[in-house]
C-alpha cells in the first residue's frame, strides 16, 4: 500500500472520530456536544478546497492542520482522563498521518533522483 494512501486513511479515520468522540464517547460535560464537534470537525474538511490546485497540495495542508489535532490529542489525554482513549486514537492518527505523508515525500525524492540525467 502506498504512504499517501495510508496518510488519506488516517485522515478519514480523523475525520470519522470527531463525531464518535464528541456525540458518543466522550461527550463535552457542558452538554455542547454539537458545538466541538462543528469546532473540531470543520478544520479537518478545509483541505478539500485545496484539493482544486493539486493533490499535493491538498496532502501538503491536512499535514499542517494534523499537527493542531497532535497537539490537541496529547494536552486532551493529559488533562482528561475520561477522554484518553479517544485523545491517544487521535494522536496515533495523527502520527500515522504525518509519518506516511513523509515517507511520501521521501520516495518521491528517491523517484526523482532515480530518473534525474546523470
Amino acid at each position: 500500500m502506498r504512504a499517501t494512501r495510508l496518510g488519506l486513511f488516517a485522515w478519514i479515520g480523523l475525520i470519522a472520530l470527531q463525531p464518535a468522540w464528541y456525540l458518543w464517547l466522550a461527550p463535552p460535560a457542558n452538554g455542547q456536544g454539537l458545538l466541538a464537534l462543528g469546532l473540531m470537525l470543520v478544520p479537518l474538511l478545509l483541505p478539500l478546497l485545496a484539493l482544486r490546485s493539486g493533490y499535493g497540495r491538498m496532502l501538503t495542508w491536512i499535514g499542517i492542520v494534523s499537527l493542531f489535532y497532535f497537539g490537541h490529542g496529547i494536552v486532551a489525554a493529559y488533562a482528561v482522563p475520561a477522554t484518553r482513549v479517544p485523545a491517544l486514537l487521535q494522536v496515533a492518527l495523527c502520527l500515522g498521518l504525518i509519518g506516511a505523508l513523509g515517507w511520501s515525500a521521501i520516495s518521491a525524492k528517491r523517484r526523482a533522483r532515480r530518473s534525474a540525467p546523470p
